[in-house]
């Protein structure tokens, strides 16, 4: 089979643990920089000049991303206070893949850093409120759109493979799959990864798993099960990095678990239709045209 990660992007994703944000959870989901191999495609987004010009959001510390902007999003997808440069620009690209309805229904604030030594790319996490999302991005990842654009595509599968209505909280028992966010929906996209994929190893790290050896180690003795090394840190990012992956690669081809796992989209249709329109919307900056 041939290789499935992007041919110019090799990401490993990480997954940080921010205590101590005000009203969120314990555990965000993030994206980390390993490698960045460009074809020499053109930002497209300006950075000439400063990245944050104009009126701002108020600043905040930030463990990962140093000080960030932090903006509250708004139920028509606009922000408040109005960002404006490179923080307005990578908003409008998240908007603009997944609808200003979603943006507006399901992400309630917006932070904006600028880190370039930073290995975080971005992060999600669930507000106390779990419907609700906070998204946090590293602007430097606007250098580049294929990293940009990869980066979104992985933290919006974290929000929708994690939605509040799939999982119940206040469940006595469990009979799927017992997480932090509560008992999975037997229909709910998670739970069927994981009956597909996940429930008959008998070596497999926690499906919560924190722990980057035991993931390394996952990994090497698993590794034609998955998209990229990072996959086998945890079910949620095994889920992140195959939809990732079903996006922006043409095709995945193949009997391997790692191809089966890209390919366990394909029987959603609304999933199908966010991939084309990710695909048909970017397509110059994935570099497929």
């Amino acid at each position: 089979m041939a290789r499935i990660i992007a041919p110019l992007i090799a990401l490993v994703l990480g997954l940080c643990v921010l205590a101590g944000t005000a009203g969120a959870a314990a555990a965000p989901y993030a994206i980390q920089l390993a490698q960045l191999v460009t074809g020499g495609a053109e930002p497209f987004i300006d950075l000439d000049g400063e990245r944050a010009d104009g009126p701002q959001g108020p600043t905040e510390f930030d463990a990962d991303l140093g000080e960030v902007q932090v903006f509250d999003v708004l139920a028509d997808g606009t922000l408040e206070p109005a960002a404006t440069g490179v923080a307005a620009d990578v908003w409008n690209q998240f908007v603009r893949m997944v609808g200003t309805d979603v943006a507006g229904e399901v992400i309630i604030q917006y932070r904006a850093g600028d880190a370039p030594r930073s290995d975080t790319l971005a992060y999600v996490y669930q507000d106390l409120d779990p419907q609700y999302w906070t998204l946090a991005v590293n602007l430097s990842t606007a250098d580049d759109p294929q990293l940009l654009v990869a980066t979104l595509i992985h933290e919006y599968a974290h929000v929708f493979s994690f939605e509040a209505d799939d999982f119940d909280r206040k469940a006595a028992t469990c009979a799927t799959l017992d997480l932090f966010e509560g008992c999975a929906a037997p229909d709910s996209y998670l739970y069927a990864f994981y009956d597909r994929f996940w429930s008959d190893y008998t070596d497999a790290v926690d499906v919560e798993n924190l722990d980057a050896d035991a993931a390394w180690q996952f990994y090497l003795d698993n590794d034609d099960d998955f998209v990229s090394d990072y996959a086998a840190t945890n079910l949620g990012e095994d889920f992140a990095e195959s939809f990732m992956t079903f996006v922006i690669e043409d095709a995945f081809e193949g009997p391997g678990v790692a191809a089966q796992k890209v390919r366990f989209f394909e029987q959603y249709p609304e999933l199908v239709e966010l991939r084309e329109h990710i695909r048909d919307d970017f397509a110059v900056e994935l570099g497929l045209r």
